[in-house]
This record gives structure tokens, C-alpha cells and sequence, in this order.
């Protein structure tokens, strides 16, 4: 058993080594999505949805938020996030009393069902809101009152 995962990862190793020595494989490639440090150094909800391109966003019931009120436990609060928005290209969580307003930043390429599951930390009892973009709507926001039972 040893000797066979010796062998793949020998032989994995080397096949990656052989395509990007060809120019097959660039590192840019596999590089992450560029980092939004305005917007999560942002301290105000005003300033925030300008930067993530959504100032004057609109309450819409096409983005569902399922979070239940009482959160067992700050630290790991799920929510679930349903956007029936068409093309949706990104959503955002936004926890207001938080020291950080932007909890999450996710970008939708086109095809992708715009649906996130996630656990965000709580500093405390806040609203947590919904920034969702697409191109022919302006950015929708959705707000449910959580509670971390603490």
C-alpha cells in the first residue's frame, strides 16, 4: 500500500513539474479570485454596499435566508442563502455588529445555482443581511435578526 501511494505521488509530482516546464501549466492559473480589501475593512453599511457596487439595494423575496433565530453557538452560526434572482454573479454576507461588517464575499460564475451554505461567526445578537448582484436587477438585500444562544 505504501509503495503505490510512493509511486502516485512520485509520478503526480513529476507530471506537474513536466507541464508547467512546458508553459501547459501557469501558476496564475490556479492563483484565488483578487482579494476585496476595502470591502471588508469597511466599518459602515452605507460605505459597504457602495463598495460592493450596491448602494440604494432594495429588499427583494427572491433571496431566501434560512438561519435559525437562536444559534447554538456564536462562533458557528449556519446559514443558507437561496437566490432565485436570474444570473446572480455574487453574494455577500453582511453581519451589521460584527467588528467586521463583510462576513463572506462569493463570486457565481454564469451556470452555477446561485445557492451558498456557510457558518459565520456572530460577535453578538445582529442582523445579518444579503448583498446579492445580477445584471438585470440592482443589488437585492434580504435582512434576518440572529441570535447566538450564548
Amino acid at each position: 500500500m505504501q509503495d503505490t501511494r510512493r509511486h502516485f505521488l512520485k509520478g503526480g509530482t513529476s507530471l506537474l513539474a513536466l507541464l508547467m516546464a512546458q508553459g501547459i501549466l501557469v501558476p496564475e492559473d490556479a492563483a484565488a479570485a483578487e482579494w476585496n480589501t476595502a470591502a471588508f475593512e469597511a466599518k459602515k453599511m452605507d460605505e459597504l454596499l457602495k463598495l460592493l457596487g450596491g448602494a440604494g439595494a432594495k429588499p427583494s423575496q427572491d433571496i431566501i435566508i434560512n438561519a435559525s433565530e437562536i444559534a447554538e453557538n456564536g462562533a458557528v452560526v449556519p446559514i443558507q442563502i437561496i437566490s432565485k434572482l436570474d444570473r446572480t454573479q455574487s453574494i455577500a454576507y453582511i453581519i451589521e455588529k460584527n467588528p467586521n461588517l463583510l462576513a463572506a464575499q462569493f463570486i457565481i460564475p454564469d451556470g452555477t445555482l446561485p445557492e451558498i451554505d456557510t457558518r459565520v461567526k456572530m460577535a453578538q445578537t445582529s442582523n445579518a443581511s444579503i448583498s446579492s448582484s445580477c445584471p438585470s436587477a440592482s443589488t437585492s438585500a434580504f435582512t434576518k435578526d440572529c441570535r447566538p444562544n450564548w
